[in-house]
């Protein structure tokens, strides 16, 4: 699978003028940095940081760049040791994180993108699955064991659903895409919040685990009858059955960019401690939808790097958008880039600005 992707990122590169000259960033009129960066966490966001890295290392051949997708999880932990310039998490991290890595004056957390998570499912004949919000909860409670089970098939009038049994897939190491998706569950079912709750790791009830959004994928589409979430640019890559999810409004949407987007329009003043737009207002929202984060040091050490990084990433939430549209990405809403561009100003090598 991640092979697949990679090899869908630079399709998509060469696609928009990867050789540097043309679409990729302009010379830029400032020092850029130089030097090696290292980053790890989210998988949610991993395609779209391939496409976008190839293109800026094409452009500014001073900078090299090492991303690893092992999990939001395992992203803040390396953060954390700082065996790792960058971070990703598609949430931010909580006070307790915050201060294991050295409290808020150490570190700036920013939006890079925004996008939804896919309810994904293995059910060959079933082209159009409706699911709402306590039914997926109760699925993911153990509660909802057989596709025909009555609370399916009242959302499913006309579908012939199978007797067969669910195979409910998640992740198995910590992720910020559960957190978005546990987050939704807390927001639509009383059970699920007073149970399991919300977190990048809960106890769950029922199910398969895997590693990764690939791990989640690839045990989906290998599994009939399963049911999972995962981030739509997998399953958009996989071609694999996705359901709609009936939304606050009481429309039934499938993921999707436009979706994110709307969700995202229903909710101001984002930061990082009021970054969540589950179960968002309005008839076009997808109700499973997020922001992805990436954390910076506040002081570093090196100004080369210094600048790499905050250049790569002022690039990042600004010109550098454009190349997640097409992987099924939201480009950041202006509100966001501005935030994004502010708390980047924060960082500083030897006692000065890097961002003026």
């Amino acid at each position: 699978m991640r092979k697949s992707l990679m090899l869908l990122a630079a399709v998509f590169v060469a696609a928009c003028g990867g050789s540097g000259t043309g679409s990729g960033p302009s010379p830029s009129p400032v020092d850029v940095g130089s030097g090696s960066l290292t980053g790890a966490g989210s998988t949610f966001v991993q395609p779209f940081f391939q496409a976008a890295f190839y293109q800026y290392q094409q452009d500014h051949p001073n900078v090299s760049i090492n991303y690893q997708g092992v999990g939001s999880g395992a992203g803040i932990q390396q953060f954390t040791a700082n065996t790792v310039d960058f971070g990703a998490s598609d949430v931010p991290m909580k006070a307790s994180e915050v201060t294991a890595a050295g409290g808020d004056s150490s570190l700036v957390q920013l939006p890079d993108t925004l996008g939804a998570v896919a309810m994904g499912y293995n059910l060959p004949g079933v082209n159009k699955l409706q699911l709402d919000g306590p039914t997926i909860a109760d699925i993911y409670l153990g509660k909802v064991k057989k596709w025909n089970d009555p609370e399916i098939t009242a959302l499913n009038s006309g579908v012939n659903l199978p007797s067969s049994n669910i195979t409910v897939v998640h992740r198995s190491d910590g992720s910020g895409t559960s957190y978005i998706f546990t987050d939704y569950l807390s927001k639509v079912s009383n059970a699920w919040s007073t149970g399991p709750g919300k977190g990048k790791s809960v106890n769950w009830p029922t199910g398969v685990g895997a590693k990764g959004s690939s791990g989640v994928g690839g045990q989906i589409t290998q599994t009939q009858g399963a049911i999972g979430y995962i981030e739509l640019a997998y399953v958009v890559q996989s071609k694999m059955q996705q359901a709609y999810v009936k939304n606050q409004s009481g429309s039934y949407v499938q993921a999707s960019v436009a979706g994110a987007t709307a969700a995202a329009s229903n909710v101001a003043g984002l930061s990082a401690t009021n970054f969540s737009i589950v179960d968002a207002s309005g008839a076009s929202a997808y109700p499973i939808s997020g922001y992805s984060w990436v954390f910076i040091r506040t002081d570093i050490s090196s100004l080369e790097k210094a600048r790499a990084i905050v250049y790569l990433f002022k690039w990042f939430v600004t010109d550098g958008q454009k190349y997640g549209t097409p992987l099924q990405y939201a480009t950041l809403p202006a509100s966001a880039q501005t935030y994004a561009i502010n708390q980047l100003k924060n960082v500083m090598s030897g006692g000065k600005a890097v961002l003026s």
